[in-house]
């Protein structure tokens, strides 16, 4: 679990075709010395809002399996060295709870299709899966690419954010131009209020 405060970001280093059985996967080395600096082999970092598990870690690099599944749902099958990251550790008990919890579960992936610049922040549109339309709503929470933001304004396809200078200088959306991919994910709470509502309803009219 994560909050979606980005605590570094990194960089890409190596990407190294491997197999998991006969299911092709990905080996990648990412350089982030702070991430880097405490976790052990087995540990959850969040990488641009994917959860991935440490198989290696040292001189300020960790090195993860990306699987196909993930490769396919996630903005990751285009990443490539040099690529830079958001980087976020799993909480812990004493963490903060600074965002919203994230899963580190990509629901889907999106394209920024409009960036505003204003002297105080930068106003951010990006384009929304349909699925994912319904637990999306004015004011509400969503990770993208890992960065917990608040959902400024909803359009029939796509929705807005105000990014603060902090996230624009600390992240990869400062540098994210028209036409780039992200991964989104939505409120879990929203999922599970969806499945709990079904439930009543069905067992309503049992």
């Amino acid at each position: 679990m994560f909050t979606g405060i980005v605590e570094e970001l990194g960089t890409i280093v190596a990407v190294d075709e491997t197999a998991v059985g006969s299911e092709r996967a990905v080996r990648v080395t990412i350089e982030g010395p702070l991430v880097s600096s405490d976790v052990v082999v087995g540990d959850s970092i969040a990488v641009s809002g994917v959860c991935l598990t440490v198989v290696d870690a040292s001189s300020g690099r960790f090195t993860a399996d990306v699987m196909l599944e993930t490769l396919t749902r996630s903005t990751l099958h285009d990443a490539g060295v040099g690529t830079s990251v958001n980087l976020e550790r799993a909480v812990t008990l004493q963490t903060r709870l600074g965002g919203h919890l994230v899963q580190g579960h990509v629901d889907g992936t999106g394209v920024v299709v409009r960036r505003e610049h204003t002297p105080e922040w930068d106003v951010v549109e990006f384009s929304l899966p349909g699925e994912l339309a319904r637990y999306v709503v004015q004011k509400g929470s969503i990770a993208v690419d890992g960065v917990s933001l608040t959902i400024a304004a909803i359009g029939a396809e796509s929705f807005s954010v105000s990014l603060i200078p902090t996230t624009l200088q600390r992240t990869t959306l400062g540098a994210k131009a028209i036409g780039a991919g992200v991964n989104l994910e939505v409120d879990v709470m929203a999922k599970y209020a969806e499945r709990l509502l079904g439930l009543a309803t069905v067992e309503g009219h049992a």
